[in-house]
């Protein structure tokens, strides 16, 4: 378990930080679930669009010309499915195709990829949802939405308002069913699990604590009402859930809670950590897990398996990197996936909405995908007395997208893939998930001319990335650039789409969050079939 009393004396305060602690609450109340400072100048405006399915790499205005001129040598390494950055053979003379055969081939490319047409319904709600929150140094961030599907195929989508978190109810086709359930006093969404006659959350409520904070609970409702609510912090515990960045899973049997806690007392009062608690069915806490684990966790990942400890990564900012922390929880012993700086809140890359996507394949192997400075050095901290500390120094100024891969839930396997390979342009809001019964989409956010600091970046947004690959990580597709954002938690639906809730603005990142977040009254409901 990783002793949270540090000592470290390479200019890090010994005190546990936690990654945006430049964030202020709006108020002090409810409120709060705007999810903080944060004010874009983007304009919510309503996209009457239906269908992305004829776009070529267009995001609209000129995010289209731009997202071609700053991805050019990723999509130029994609036609010959070479990963960016990679050296190719120098180039033949070869005879103009004819244009049979070039009508061949697109035909054959379309077959083997499919369209990445990205279709969308609108769903109008019934609270203003606030759609930013501001990261470190008051970086741009989506506020976390959740879309889950239920045994039956219909849908869940959970986004917090001023007044609790609001859990949509969805048609399979995303078209709404009935009217929000709102559970009352909640203030993020943790996430999601869906069942037939209700949802499970994981969420944050009131709490007595010497910090005055809120606790990490486990939500349930079950044909409208609320059947249980599980405090996972407590007196006892000596913790408290100021914020989550959490993952909600489901086995059928029991749910994996996965979450950042803040020490209340005891051996790690002050510091942060994470924790992972398992929930029965009906509410009661079981055995398994761990009260202390990652510290600082700056990005958290959880799978749920039939049997034994649910598959997990963390960030950890002490040992600098990506961790497999499954069954173990803390990272001292842990198999290193990445190393990355992450430590003082500037890790190489967070998982997306603070999150990550852990993917499983039919033959037990899994990938996840991150925004990635590398590593041009990494070595233990010779300052830091307790031998755990490291230092990276990044490779890059600007993160690249990554696809790692283990080998088993507890094994890497290998070095991780880099899909992008352009030190101009910031790669941000990265996804992962499957595709069909072989492949995985991997999505990002591009940002040209960036300006770097601190590990942060502004830029000039030039697109939503949507990219096919295999399980080695080989590309199977170009870049398609499209309008629809990936903001929340992803949900894989009976038929293998997959379907996610985002509110219909269009981003700017070109300067930090001061203010208020602005509010939005739809929803769009995406959906890609592969």
């Amino acid at each position: 378990m990783t002793n949270a009393r540090r000592t470290a004396t390479d200019g890090r305060k010994t005190t546990h930080r936690r990654r945006r602690t430049a964030r202020k609450p709006v108020v002090a109340s409810l409120a709060a679930v705007t999810l903080l400072a944060g004010a874009w100048y983007a304009t919510a405006a309503t996209l009457n669009s239906v269908s992305e399915g004829s776009e070529a790499g267009g995001g609209g205005g000129t995010a289209a010309a731009e997202a071609s001129a700053t991805t050019s040598t990723e999509a130029l390494a994609t036609a010959s499915g070479t990963p960016a950055g990679t050296a190719a053979a120098s180039p033949t003379p070869t005879p103009t195709p004819t244009p049979t055969a070039t009508a061949k081939a697109s035909a054959a490319a379309k077959a083997a990829t499919g369209t990445l047409a990205v279709t969308n319904t609108t769903v109008t709600l019934s609270a203003k949802f606030p759609y930013l929150s501001a990261g470190y140094n008051n970086t741009r961030e989506w506020t976390r939405t959740t879309t889950a599907v239920a045994p039956n195929g219909t849908l869940r989508v959970a986004w917090p308002a001023s007044d609790g978190i609001h859990v949509t109810p969805l048609t399979a086709a995303g078209k709404r069913s009935a009217a929000d359930t709102v559970v009352k006093g909640a203030k993020e969404v943790g996430g999601l699990v869906a069942h037939n006659d209700g949802f499970a959350l994981l969420t944050r409520v009131a709490d007595t604590n010497k910090w005055k904070e809120t606790a990490a609970a486990l939500v349930r409702y079950t044909n409208g009402k609320q059947t249980f609510v599980t405090k996972l912090t407590g007196t006892a515990s000596h913790d408290t859930a100021p914020l989550l960045d959490g993952q909600l899973t489901w086995n059928g049997t029991k749910y994996g809670t996965y979450f950042v806690v803040h020490g209340a007392g005891g051996f790690a009062d002050g510091h942060f950590g994470d924790k992972l608690a398992y929930v029965s069915a009906k509410g009661t806490k079981l055995s398994g897990g761990w009260g202390w684990g990652c510290s600082h966790n700056e990005g958290i990942a959880l799978h749920a398996e039939a049997t034994g400890a649910f598959t997990s990564l963390c960030f950890d900012d002490w040992r600098s990197g990506l961790f497999v922390s499954t069954g173990i929880g803390a990272p001292d012993t842990a198999p290193a996936v990445q190393r990355e700086q992450c430590w003082a809140g500037y890790c190489g890359g967070t998982f997306a909405g603070r999150t990550g996507e852990l993917v499983k394949s039919s033959t037990g192997r899994y990938a996840t995908a991150f925004g990635s400075r590398g590593a041009a050095s990494a070595a233990k901290n010779p300052q830091d007395a307790s031998g755990r500390g490291w230092t990276v120094k990044p490779k890059t100024t600007t993160h690249q997208v990554a696809v790692a891969f283990l080998k088993t839930r507890n094994t890497p396997a290998g070095k991780p893939v880099y899909l992008t390979n352009t030190p101009g342009t910031e790669h941000v809001n990265v996804h992962i998930a499957p595709y069909g019964k072989d492949r995985l989409l991997v999505s990002w956010e591009t940002l040209k001319n960036a300006k770097c600091a601190s590990g942060t970046c502004t830029g000039t947004f030039t697109g939503t990335h949507l990219r096919l690959i295999d399980w080695n990580g080989k590309f199977q597709s170009a870049d398609k650039v499209v309008t629809a954002r990936i903001t929340g938690d992803i949900a894989v639906q009976k038929d293998g789409s997959l379907t996610w809730a985002y509110a219909p603005v269009t981003p700017s990142y070109a300067s930090p969050l001061t203010g208020a977040s602005p509010t939005t009254t739809t929803l769009r409901i995406a959906r890609l079939k592969p």
